[in-house]
């Protein structure tokens, strides 16, 4: 079993890797990068924003270096936000990229087309917007094994961001307005079109567990940049054979003719060396060259990786003029340099002053007293729900494996990690609304990803539902059940039936709203609560995925318990035996 296999990574303590490996970057390259913002994940091109041009900010998770901090640079982005591994960066450490790059100009935000990405970096669109900093964002979306050409705005962004990152940076370099910045990104995204083979899993750090199991002499084809599965697994075929069936897909959705252009990009996914790869691009230009296909330039090597995964990719890039252009443009970043002299360092002005958000006070003295549950038995129960994800972290990430990237126990622990180091180095008592608030930032800045704010919407939703409470008695500790589900719904737009957490949260919600109906107690209502979450949990296993990165799976899906809906249970346990115990 994948449990059973363990992996090596010259790490220290996992929860350092991500500020040691920017720390490391930075101090191989001081001339081209920097950081900037409190949270310290807004790594900056020392030479590129600055004053009337457009300010270009990509990012995503770690772990498919260099993708995507070392494309920051002059002539390509002018900052990266960089998320924990396999996890979109968190709103407020994107805002501090834009607020490092605004140039007066606009902000165009690129990333690939993944829940947790979209969520995110819209929450840092809308504040950017709030302070008066245009912003356009593109989702990259060049896997075409990820959904059919009818529907290509769901697909998936691969290395295709190489690309379109590309000619985003080169359009701003040239001093393009924000509205051809983003014309220039869209008609890359248009004419980009990859997809990959995987020979070999790869494995989260915190783990040291496989994400998934491949058989010796088997391969995943299809699969996606954080090791979910693709569109089939088959026997493991020789170069050329696997060459062409990636090259296939990609030609026939492009409808590329004689005479055509295109620039090619074989990319490593961490773990396959260069001799591989050629061998692949033989192929690739052998194919092309039969089709009479010209290839402008090609890349060969490890542009976005997938920790240590072997497999590879091939993306294509059909070029018209501008495009051509745009691509030739020179850049000087730490995973790509173009040749070529840039313009001297125009001046910078700094626009924005970083500002922390206090906890907004609350006169108590007209609060509701009534009901068992007091503030400081409410954070012991937060912290028991902590404490439950960090016991089941790895039960939760081998969940995710089977059907996603493998890293949903381990973004739900740092998140409850967040929330527990400030729970408990709080002293003052607050309202239990309040201590919503602090759960809802401490979750959204620390893990990003799709559950950074879906919960951090939640718990504000929560906390809004019994803002009028000091204590909870049974119908209000239900009204903040039911406020997480809503803060859930609001935010992702997820239905039952998805095959998400909220297939666990809304029958918890009906539960509980049944319980309170035949008079329980507050405990009585969330042991009603938990136990709807566990019949929602194993539901799922029932269904196939229609949202988020399993959807790709279809009937393959089925079968597998929903990681977010595990979860919900999970929390939902450990909250009701804390209220269990703490009130005999």
């Amino acid at each position: 079993m994948t449990a059973d296999i363990r992996t090596k990574k010259l790490i220290n303590a996992p929860e350092n890797i991500i500020s040691e490996m920017i720390a490391g970057m930075v101090s191989a390259h001081p001339d081209i990068l920097s950081v900037e913002g409190p949270t310290g994940r807004a790594v900056v091109a020392v030479d590129g924003p600055r004053d009337g041009k457009v300010g270009i900010v990509i990012g995503g998770g770690s772990g498919h270096e260099p993708a995507f901090a070392g494309y920051v640079g002059r002539g390509l982005a002018d900052a990266a936000a960089v998320g924990n591994v396999f996890a979109s960066p968190s709103p407020e450490q994107i805002m501090d990229a834009a607020r490092a790059v605004d140039g007066g100009a606009g902000v165009m935000f690129l990333y690939g087309n993944y829940t947790g990405d979209v969520l995110n970096f819209d929450m840092a669109a809308e504040e950017c917007e709030g302070m008066g900093i245009p912003t356009k964002s593109v989702q990259v979306i060049d896997d075409v094994a990820s959904a059919p050409k009818e529907r290509q705005n769901e697909r998936r962004g691969i290395a295709g961001d190489f690309f379109v990152f590309k000619i985003a940076g080169a359009a701003a370099e040239h001093g393009r307005d924000l509205e051809a910045c983003y014309a220039a990104a869209q008609a890359a995204n248009a004419n980009t079109r990859s997809m990959g083979v995987a020979l070999t899993a790869c494995s989260m750090p915190q783990t040291g567990k496989l994400n998934f199991h491949l058989g010796h002499d088997e391969m995943e084809i299809g699969m996606g940049v954080h090791g979910e599965p693709g569109i089939r697994r088959g026997r493991l075929e020789n170069a050329d054979a696997v060459t062409d069936e990636l090259m296939q897909p990609i030609l026939d959705d492009m409808g590329l003719t004689e005479g055509d252009k295109v620039a090619v990009l074989v990319n490593g996914l961490g773990a396959t060396g260069q001799l591989e790869l050629y061998i692949i691009h033989r192929r690739v230009a052998e194919i092309l060259g039969e089709k009479g296909i010209d290839i402008h330039h090609s890349w060969v090597g490890e542009y976005v990786s997938s920790l240590e995964m072997a497999g590879a990719s091939i993306t294509l890039l059909k070029l018209d003029d501008d495009l051509q252009l745009l691509l030739d443009t020179p850049c000087r970043t730490p995973g790509l340099t173009v040749a070529g002299s840039l313009e001297p360092k125009g001046t910078r002005t700094r626009r924005h002053e970083d500002t922390a958000k206090e906890v907004t006070a609350v006169d108590t003295s007209k609060l509701n007293t009534d009901g068992p549950i007091t503030p400081a038995m409410f954070k012991d129960m937060m912290l028991a729900a902590g404490a439950a994800i960090h016991e089941k972290r790895d039960w939760l990430s081998e969940l995710d494996g089977v059907i996603g990237d493998g890293d949903h126990g381990v973004t739900m622990d740092i998140g409850w990690t967040a929330v527990r180091g400030k729970l408990v180095t709080d002293d003052n008592e607050k309202t239990i609304s309040q201590t919503c608030e602090i759960m809802a930032k401490a979750f959204l800045d620390a893990v990003g990803a799709s559950s950074g704010p879906l919960y951090a919407s939640a718990f504000r939703k929560a906390g809004e539902a019994v803002s009028d409470r000091w204590n909870l008695d049974a119908g209000a500790m239900v009204a903040w059940v039911d406020g997480l589900c809503a803060g859930i719904l609001a935010r992702g737009g997820a239905q039952v039936g998805d095959k998400t957490m909220i297939d666990a949260w809304v029958p918890a919600v009906a539960k509980a709203k049944e319980a309170l109906a035949d008079n329980a107690d507050a405990i009585g209502c969330l042991a009603a609560a938990t136990e709807g979450a566990k019949s929602g949990r194993d539901y799922t296993a029932e269904i196939e995925s229609r949202r988020g990165r399993s959807a790709k799976l279809g009937a393959r899906s089925i079968g597998h318990v929903d990681p977010g809906a595990a979860s919900a249970h999970v929390m939902l346990e450990a909250i009701t035996a804390a209220a269990k115990k703490a009130l005999g």
